[in-house]
């Protein structure tokens, strides 16, 4: 894993539905790589590299650019802001946390008239409760609709990294990789940036209409049940390889792409887990109903406080991930 492209991307400002800059990052890195990429009407990159084999076929990975963030719902004449969340973002998790609306920074306050409305609000916090006080103006002028995501920078220590936006930078950092580490595909390879995927799938549901692929492979982050109290129906955990999805709340993966990604995986001395999640979901959801139906599965990298200012990934578990999918790339797919 190219930690410098990772740290870079991580850095980069993208919530859902802005997602240029992340964009515009990963064409720089892989504009060379590439026999080809374009940018779709909603804004996802879709990249290839041509593969050779008389019998190849066309697989797509796919990892989505955008974070969670909030947007700006209203703003009074102190400039002190309310907020929706875009995304998965518990109130919990952002009181007391700094903002960054691209280059303005702002920390998030909550309401407290008395001693008793004040707990009685840290005890049922909601966004009702809660404003932004605008703190630098670095950035652009904020208004209603101005978007803003976690003020925090990435930290590498060994083989961890604990950094905002790893969900799911830390996917699109392996699809630059496998470009990096790819020569000579057999199959065509396929890599789809997708925009929106912690709000609504938006990228997922039309980039594979363009594409058509035979096979598809979702490449994100799941939850790693390896801290104290972690939940006892959770069995991924990180530094034990990537985890094959067999079925979120979202989708069930296509058996034959849980097998193959298994059978690639053993044939090939590659740790790997499985992942059954009883929440959440991923860019599959949108793949897999995709005209006629896609074979669809997803490669996950177990991560702990998902959707924090803190996600903490094993950079290993990542590089197993791309030695995975490169032989899928350079190996005759028989089914």
């Amino acid at each position: 894993m190219n930690v410098d492209a990772l740290k870079s991307l991580l850095e980069t400002f993208g919530p859902s539905g802005r997602e240029e800059k992340v964009r515009d990052k990963i064409v720089e890195l892989i504009k060379n790589l590439v026999d080809g990429y374009r940018v779709d009407k909603l804004g996802n990159l879709i990249a290839w590299k041509n593969g050779t084999g008389p019998n190849k076929k066309r697989i797509l990975f796919d990892a989505h650019m955008d974070q969670i963030g909030v947007v700006v719902t209203y703003k009074d004449e102190n400039d002190f802001l309310r907020i929706e969340p875009v995304g998965g973002i518990a109130p919990q998790v952002i009181y007391g946390m700094r903002l960054n609306f691209d280059g303005t920074i702002g920390v998030v306050g909550v309401e407290r008239e008395t001693s008793e409305v004040y707990k009685e609000n840290l005890k049922n916090l909601d966004f009702d409760k809660m404003f932004v006080d605008i703190v630098t103006s670095n950035g652009p002028n904020i208004e209603v609709g101005s978007f803003g995501v976690y003020d925090a920078k990435p930290i590498f220590a060994g083989k961890k990294v604990m950094s905002p936006a790893l969900d799911d930078r830390i996917g699109c950092a392996m699809l630059v990789e496998l470009l990096n580490v790819v020569d000579n595909p057999y199959n065509d390879l396929y890599l789809a940036f997708s925009v929106q995927e912690e709000h609504s799938l938006a990228g997922a549901s039309v980039e594979a209409f363009d594409i058509k692929p035979d096979i598809a492979v979702a490449v994100d982050v799941t939850a790693s049940a390896d801290t104290p109290k972690a939940d006892k129906r959770t069995s991924m955990i990180m530094g034990k390889g990537p985890a094959i999805k067999v079925m979120d709340s979202l989708s069930v993966s296509n058996v034959k792409v849980v097998e193959l990604l298994k059978r690639t995986a053993e044939d090939n001395n590659l740790r790997y887990q499985m992942e059954v999640l009883h929440m959440g979901g991923t860019d599959a959801f949108g793949i897999e109903r995709t005209a006629e139906g896609v074979l669809t599965g997803a490669l996950s990298i177990p991560t702990r406080y998902i959707h924090t200012p803190s996600e903490v990934c094993n950079l290993e578990d990542a590089n197993e991930g791309v030695k995975l999918m490169k032989i899928l790339i350079e190996e005759e797919i028989t089914f």
